[in-house]
């Protein structure tokens, strides 16, 4: 069976990248292999873990759910993007690192980029809107509560 490839144009991180892909190709390995951008990280590759997180036109998406051929057109943040130019922490990255809201890391990519998705629609969340907001995701180190913490402390601007 001949394997289908398809053109694709996706604004990646404010750069367009044009490329073949395979149709068959999930989001997460076309940002991983073919990019380069590797801290989208592949966890479970059936949508249940929350570590391959990214912001697809805005939203937060879980890109071992969705084909690269399906972001035709699209934007696409990933964790590399949410930095600026000069490399200087978001203020929710910021609250990450005071109140210890990682431990091992390999959840923390998906868990930053859902918690940034929520804090652009309620920059001042509860304790149970995070919980809801981040409920997509699996810490296995279970560090949920210094995430919490940190999340909302973003929102009050004491992350800065």
């Amino acid at each position: 069976m001949p394997t289908t490839s398809r053109t694709i144009t996706v604004d990646v991180n404010g750069k367009t990248v044009e490329q073949d892909v395979p149709a068959s190709m999930l989001l997460v390995h076309f940002l991983r292999d073919e990019l380069d951008l590797t801290g989208t990280h592949v966890g479970c590759d059936t949508g249940s873990c929350g570590a391959c997180t990214v912001h697809v036109n805005g939203d937060a998406v879980k890109s071992c759910c969705l084909l690269a051929v399906q972001a035709d057109g699209a934007s696409v943040t990933t964790i590399e993007g949410l930095t600026g130019d000069d490399d200087e922490l978001t203020p929710l990255q910021q609250a990450f690192h005071e109140h210890h809201g990682l431990q091992c890391g390999y959840c923390t990519p998906g868990m930053l980029m859902s918690a940034t998705a929520l804090l652009e629609r309620n920059p001042r969340p509860t304790e149970d809107d995070v919980k809801v907001a981040l409920q997509g995701n699996i810490c296995r180190c279970t560090g949920y509560w210094n995430i919490v913490e940190a999340v909302v402390a973003a929102g009050e601007g004491s992350g800065r």
